[in-house]
């Protein structure tokens, strides 16, 4: 195998099961220039480095190879690039914009203050499990979990929260950047999805402008910072950003650190005696079986050499994030699941100024989750392993996850 070649290996299906050795072979030429013309960056420093240089861009318009449909469906569908696909000064103002009713520092408990409505979820989801031996993890749980909690975090009406599965797998369909013969059919499902559920956002977010709530929505479109307001177009396009970006990772979080501790059933035991423990486990889980495999394509604004490699100008830039958090040079025993490990500085939530804002909500989904399944789960235990994979490999999960039982305790 040939350094050119490890980007084709690495998103080609057959290697969705167990990508790591790829990785481990990436590492051995921590920049590796593509056949395509691309380069491929695998090594913990350099991703590092990287995402805080302010010559590599996130902005998909600078971008002279193709960017797997993302940007093309953004612009068909009439919306505005989200703020994770453009540069400062754009992306500064919108994400300062939409931190403002989320997070610290003017919204620092909203949160925390979700804990309980949370649990509440979780606990009626494994409640349906009663009087079955077996479930699909996926679609029983952690598929309709996180959905739910960015609907109502969002103020979705109930009624409508079924609507956003359809939605939800066309456009992650159109951002894998595996060539195949439906690329062109999932890039137009991909731009039909983001045009209707933006319409829909923007529909709904004009309704909780004239009536607010206490719900995300409601504040995007009342607010007034110091940035002015959101126009209606960058609120559908920052709704649309949390709405896929707030699902689709959680879905493959706690899917992955199902399976992982299924794996290890020690760890899983020690979940039920210890559910402190599921704060670094959940890290180490980030760091361990991360939900996004590759960042989004990047694009160089300048020639930048990296470990003695010369990325050139207009280069596209691909950051291998699994690869980066299992770099020897970076942690120990990198290939051991040990939550127990100290300084877990993971790079799955990216870092510089595109760290996913998200990952507070994420984190607590994850830790709940996971420890109420091990808790009520009367001896769990893995149907298939290796399960089958869901066909994109930038955000790498199970499709499905079948886990038998012996009952469900209270």
């Amino acid at each position: 195998m040939t350094p050119g070649t490890l980007l084709q290996q690495i998103t080609d299906y057959a290697n969705r099961a167990n990508p790591y050795p790829l990785y481990a072979e990436l590492r051995k030429t921590p920049v590796a220039r593509q056949d395509d013309g691309s380069y491929l960056v695998g090594g913990y420093y350099e991703i590092s480095s990287l995402l805080h240089d302010p010559r590599i861009s996130s902005d998909q318009r600078n971008l002279v190879a193709r960017d797997g449909g993302g940007l093309q469906a953004e612009e068909e569908a009439g919306l505005p690039p989200s703020m994770i696909r453009t540069d400062p000064p754009e992306h500064d103002r919108l994400r300062r914009m939409a931190m403002r009713p989320f997070g610290p520092p003017h919204t620092p408990r909203r949160v925390h203050e979700m804990g309980g409505e949370l649990h509440r979820i979780v606990s009626g989801l494994i409640d349906g499990f009663q009087g079955k031996d077996h479930v699909d993890i996926v679609d029983d749980f952690s598929y309709p979990f996180p959905v739910t909690v960015i609907c109502r975090l969002l103020g979705v009406p109930r009624e409508d929260e079924s609507r956003f599965h359809v939605w939800a797998d066309a456009m992650v369909g159109a951002a894998d950047p595996s060539p195949s013969a439906d690329l062109q059919e999932r890039q137009r499902a991909g731009t039909r999805a983001r045009t209707e559920l933006g319409r829909y956002l923007a529909g709904l977010a004009e309704e909780h402008r004239r009536s607010p709530g206490d719900d995300l929505l409601s504040a995007l479109a009342t607010d007034h910072g110091p940035d002015g307001q959101m126009s209606m177009v960058e609120l559908a396009s920052t709704s649309v950003l949390l709405l896929i970006a707030g699902h689709e990772t959680t879905v493959n979080l706690i899917t992955n650190g199902m399976l992982t501790l299924l794996r290890y059933p020690e760890h899983l035991e020690r979940l039920v005696k210890e559910p402190e423990v599921a704060v670094p486990m959940v890290e180490e889980l980030l760091r361990y079986e991360p939900p996004v495999h590759l960042a989004l394509p990047r694009v160089a604004l300048a020639d930048i050499e990296v470990k003695g490699t010369v990325i050139p100008r207009g280069s596209t830039v691909w950051l291998g994030l699994a690869s980066a958090n299992r770099d020897p040079r970076r942690f120990d025993d990198p290939d051991r699941f040990d939550p127990d490990r100290r300084d877990n500085q993971h790079l799955s939530f990216l870092g510089g100024i595109h760290n996913c804002f998200g990952s507070p909500l994420a984190r607590l989904e994850a830790q709940i989750a996971l420890t109420e399944l091990a808790r009520r789960l009367a001896n769990p235990r893995l149907v298939e392993d290796p399960p089958p994979y869901r066909p994109n490999p930038l955000l790498r999960g199970p499709r499905h996850l079948a886990v038998a039982f012996d009952g469900v305790q209270g």
